[in-house]
């Protein structure tokens, strides 16, 4: 059974560039042979979590039904989680951090000790430091490690202008090299 991949798309503009980051790691991971399934949050009506800890006496079914139900899927099926965002306000997007919190849900059951998490990350200011990017991979590392999940790394680039990452060849195909390493 070939590898799968979740994509997990964070940014409310279409074409934004840390989906661009993502697609091109989503795009080495297919290289290599595995599978991708994309999934844009900005889209969807997800709601914050309600920290009623059901879902931690139902088998990991959270009682809200609303967008997560169709992101749930993906998560579960997923061998790698490729996660992305823009920074905003020096860590990650709202629409990430809830799809997140929702995954609580299944995480605390186990189901991320399986899978491998990797980022993929548009920040304003030319230093991640500057911008905040550090604290965005830095709670991502936290998931992985509190959870388990295995960190596949992330592909990080400043911009403040539309597709200013899409034709960044150099970083492009380091995205794309990710996805590569992310398959093995």
């Amino acid at each position: 059974m070939a590898k799968t991949a979740g994509v997990i798309l964070s940014s409310p503009r279409k074409g934004s560039n840390s989906s661009a980051l993502a697609l091109a790691v989503a795009g080495g991971f297919e290289e290599a042979g595995g599978l991708t399934r994309v999934v844009d949050l900005s889209g969807l009506d997800i709601k914050p979590c309600l920290a009623c800890e059901s879902c931690q006496r139902n088998g990991g079914r959270c009682v809200q039904v609303d967008g997560m139900q169709t992101v749930y899927p993906t998560v579960l099926a997923a061998d790698t989680l490729i996660l992305a965002t823009p920074v905003y306000w020096f860590n990650l997007s709202a629409q990430l951090k809830i799809f997140l919190d929702r995954c609580y849900a299944v995480a605390m059951k186990g189901i991320f000790a399986s899978k491998t998490i990797a980022l993929a990350l548009a920040h304003g200011a030319a230093d991640p430091f500057a911008s905040g990017g550090v604290n965005a991979i830095r709670s991502i590392q936290d998931i992985c490690s509190f959870t388990g999940a295995r960190w596949g790394g992330c592909v990080y680039g400043p911009a403040t202008d539309r597709e200013t990452l899409a034709k960044d060849e150099e970083l492009m195909s380091q995205a794309r090299d990710l996805g590569r390493k992310l398959w093995q």
